[in-house]
């Protein structure tokens, strides 16, 4: 039997030495270094909305914002940002009850290895690719098209694809694609390239200008950005979401400045008009706005303030 003061000597030493031991392991821990599943969810009157996160990329926007770099620089670490800045990608998927349907379709390859996270955080929010009715593209640029396939094959096999005819008729067209600059060539083959199995399956079904596509969602023209670029509202029991797509693309500058383009619009003066008409419908009327690459989620509302205007995130809500 050990003597009463070594025994609790002995229980003291051990006790630290396991607590050491505790620390050192805590310690060596290696990082997560992974979000969590990138959706948020809420509700709409009686639809449901769920925004779902592609992922983010690295761009280089002051070298493609309409103002001198050093402007956008100043005024983007004036906001806690850099360049390149990362950028959101964003979709938006609404449940009417009766119909599933995803707002634009994310990046998939298209636009690097940080992006192409939508199916799998579709996934995570508890919904499966086959369960969409229909896909609803705002524009055929690559970070919105991309996505409608999966290891080149077609990722929603359910899903009517639907978007603006002046956007397809341009982007679908090789006479097009021959006339445009170099950079610009990848755009179209990325929209030829997603869209072509839902054109061979007879899948896609465009319409023209200001459409009612299902009850309670409506496409409403907003060319400039492209020839055929769509904002959706969503409307249900009196409350009403616009996802204006990309009529806005750098927050930080563009808000203060809206009449900043981008070196991507194909019309910016039109661009800089549909975004200036939206804007102040969305502010005025004080509907929820849902933007493509603002932050992630990217919901909220727009205040005009003078000439510019304010951003104020949707506060975070528990599903009622």
């Amino acid at each position: 039997m050990f003597h009463p003061t070594l025994n609790k000597l002995s229980v003291a030493i051990l006790s630290a030495g396991l607590l050491a031991l505790a620390g050192a392991a805590h310690a060596a821990a290696p990082m997560a270094k992974t979000q969590a599943p990138g959706y948020f969810r809420l509700m709409l009157g009686n639809f449901e909305v769920t925004a779902v996160s592609d992922g983010t990329v690295d761009l280089p926007v002051d070298q493609w914002l309409s103002q001198p770099p050093a402007k956008t620089q100043q005024t983007l670490a004036a906001a806690f940002l850099s360049v390149p800045m990362e950028m959101s990608v964003n979709a938006y998927l609404i449940n009417t009850g009766s119909k599933l349907v995803l707002i634009d379709a994310g990046a998939a390859g298209l636009f690097g290895p940080t992006l192409g996270k939508l199916l799998a955080n579709l996934k995570a929010a508890g919904y499966d690719a086959s369960q969409i009715d229909e896909v609803y593209i705002s524009h055929m640029h690559p970070d919105h098209v991309g996505g409608l396939l999966a290891d080149g094959k077609v990722a929603f096999p359910n899903a009517l694809v639907r978007a603006d005819k002046r956007e397809s008729d341009f982007w679908l067209s090789e006479a097009n694609k021959a006339k445009a600059p170099a950079a610009i060539k990848g755009f179209f083959d990325g929209a030829m390239g997603a869209m072509g199995p839902y054109l061979a399956a007879k899948k896609f079904s465009p319409f023209s200008g200001d459409t009612e596509l299902v009850p309670g969602i409506r496409a409403t023209s907003s060319y400039g950005h492209t020839p055929g670029h769509t904002v959706y509202e969503v409307e249900s029991e009196g409350k009403k979401l616009v996802l204006i797509g990309d009529l806005i693309h750098v927050a930080a500058v563009q808000l203060p400045k809206p009449g900043v383009t981008i070196n991507v619009d194909t019309d910016a003066k039109a661009a800089a008009q549909a975004r200036a008409k939206a804007f102040t419908r969305a502010a005025n009327s004080k509907v929820l706005v849902g933007a493509s690459h603002f932050q992630f989620p990217g919901l909220g509302y727009l205040r005009a303030e003078g000439t510019h205007y304010q951003w104020t995130p949707v506060n975070y809500t528990r599903m009622r």
